[in-house]
């Protein structure tokens, strides 16, 4: 059964006893309608980060030019150049089991690519959500639908993945910013 979360809130994806290995964390948003030729290229990303809040290495930066960790245990399925279609629009793979000690969570951001140039924003976007499957179960833990609030921001970090002593747990972050990746990747310590 799929919790749905708001802004701020967190929820245990583990309870004692249970052994979640995989997740998908699915990412999605549809364009508004607008009378634009362009088209919505957004970029989902994962950053891998350590109890310093930094990215673990350089590696662990997971996105369209680097899509897989370096033993494999994050894997993003790929570049969504259009936001067109139901579901998911991106979807990055996590091994949990296969996670290096050193990573105490994982940040998941969606930038938009050209976003100044194309004059495109989040104000621009509709039904954005991210979501957590369960990859061997097949079943959607937690959900949690963004709304408008970053009617400007071309960048945002969606949610986050967090491990302490009692397993995995999910954090809804919906934080805005006009950045983009390289403002994000700053963040966590890596230079683009």
């Amino acid at each position: 059964m799929t919790v749905d979360v708001t802004k701020g809130a967190s929820v245990a994806l583990t309870k004692e006893g249970s052994d979640l290995t995989r997740v998908t964390v699915g990412l999605g948003w549809d364009p508004a309608p607008r009378g634009s030729t362009e088209d919505f290229d957004l970029d989902a990303s994962a950053l891998a980060l350590g109890t310093d809040g930094r990215i673990v290495s350089r590696d662990y930066f997971v996105f369209f030019n680097n899509l897989s960790s370096p033993r494999g245990e994050i894997r993003h399925r790929g570049d969504n150049l259009t936001g067109e279609g139901a579901g998911d629009d991106e979807q990055i793979d996590i091994q949990l089991d296969e996670l290096s000690r050193a990573v105490e969570r994982v940040v998941f951001a969606v930038t938009i690519h050209n976003a100044d140039y194309r004059g495109q924003n989040f104000g621009d976007i509709r039904n954005a959500f991210i979501r957590v499957v369960d990859a061997v179960r097949g079943v959607e833990l937690v959900r949690y639908n963004l709304t408008t609030d970053a009617a400007t921001d071309t960048a945002m970090l969606f949610g986050e993945l967090h491990h302490d002593g009692t397993g995995w747990h999910f954090r809804a972050l919906g934080q805005g910013r006009l950045d983009g990746l390289a403002g994000i990747a700053r963040q966590f310590g890596f230079t683009v």
